[in-house]
């Protein structure tokens, strides 16, 4: 059953939540909702927590997105099936279910809704699917993606980078934190949880190198992360850390506009799997990723400009396996790259 996209006038997303990382990478959908369904009014729904999209990353879906509703109570538990229906007084032309557990779509088909959308169990409550020999990709920006191609019946390609409105104020902040002359790198040693952090010290180590290759080192240290800002001013005392309190934090509260603005004045970047490395693949700067426990075709940062380098490599998936050697490897290719353009 197709889907006549011009005479659809509501929709809603369903997600379970959204961290930073997630929310960069579901801008090509968020995005692509708009021209999908040009007369609707499009529902983020997250049902299980709280969206990025409600708050820090609100300016970049204001013009696609007409509401957001965070912890929807939907996809908790398995009782809410038998519980009050969902949203029970409002109706949606097309609901889109973004993910795979069947129980969960389920609870969000009680969503009254005229078309429902649904990878979970082959597609099974869905009522457009996809044609025969199907497959779902491995990265989850492409899986969204291609739900949006079922729903419209549209084309929408993967991007290679985004290209993002960040407010004037933080690029002028962020100018006179970094202003131009020297070459930065930047170097994000934290992440959502520490079994992806690469040692600090060897952080340390490999900023030292890059500075005496006449870079300048920029730590961009989050606030789990806070700690660690006086260790680094101790070991790098050249090392410069622009979101710190008494810096640029205490007027941007961490904000990620603001780190994505900071990021396109780097010339290049090293980081573990963390919202960070998102922030400054889509600023444009050139990245040497570093993963360990998770799983880089899942979650690949926007970018062409990256270097991938995977603790399983080197016979483990604990990130103290990555060697210093290796990574600074990777950086002075990068810097060398640099100085010959």
């Amino acid at each position: 059953m197709s889907i006549n996209r011009e005479n659809v006038r509501s929709v809603l997303v369903y997600v379970g939540l959204d961290r930073l990382g997630d929310g960069l990478l579901k801008l090509p959908f968020a995005r692509g909702l708009r021209i999908a369904f040009p007369n609707a009014h499009v529902t983020w729904f997250a049902g299980k927590e709280t969206s990025v999209y409600a708050g820090v990353l609100a300016p970049l879906v204001a013009d696609v997105l007409d509401d957001v509703i965070e912890c929807g109570g939907v996809g908790l538990h398995p009782s809410e099936l038998i519980g009050r229906r969902p949203l029970k007084y409002r109706h949606f032309d097309v609901v889109v279910d973004t993910q795979r557990i069947f129980w969960t779509s389920l609870s969000a088909w009680r969503i009254k809704h005229g078309q429902f959308i649904s990878p979970a169990a082959k597609f099974l409550l869905s009522s457009v699917k996809p044609g025969a020999g199907y497959k779902s990709p491995k990265a989850m920006q492409r899986q969204m993606l291609d739900l949006l191609e079922i729903a419209s019946g549209m084309t929408f390609e993967t991007p290679a980078k985004l290209s993002l409105d960040i407010p004037q104020p933080h690029h002028a902040m962020a100018a006179h934190l970094l202003p131009a002359g020297p070459r930065y790198i930047g170097f994000a040693p934290g992440s959502g949880g520490r079994p992806k952090c690469w040692p600090l010290d060897r952080y340390i180590a490999l900023a030292e190198m890059a500075a005496a290759s006449r870079a300048v080192p920029v730590f961009l240290i989050g606030p789990q992360e806070e700690e660690w800002a006086n260790e680094i001013k101790t070991k790098l005392p050249r090392a410069l850390l622009p979101l710190q309190h008494g810096n640029g934090a205490a007027a941007h509260d961490y904000n990620p506009l603001f780190t994505m603005a900071l990021g396109t004045r780097l010339a290049g970047a090293v980081s573990n799997d963390s919202g960070i490395a998102h922030m400054l693949a889509v600023a444009g700067a050139p990245l040497i990723a570093l993963y360990g426990p998770t799983v880089y075709e899942k979650f690949p940062p926007m970018t062409e400009m990256i270097t991938v380098i995977r603790a399983e490599t080197y016979g483990s998936r604990e990130m103290t396996a990555i060697p210093l050697s290796a990574v600074n490897q990777a950086l002075q290719t990068l810097l060398a790259a640099g100085s010959a353009s």
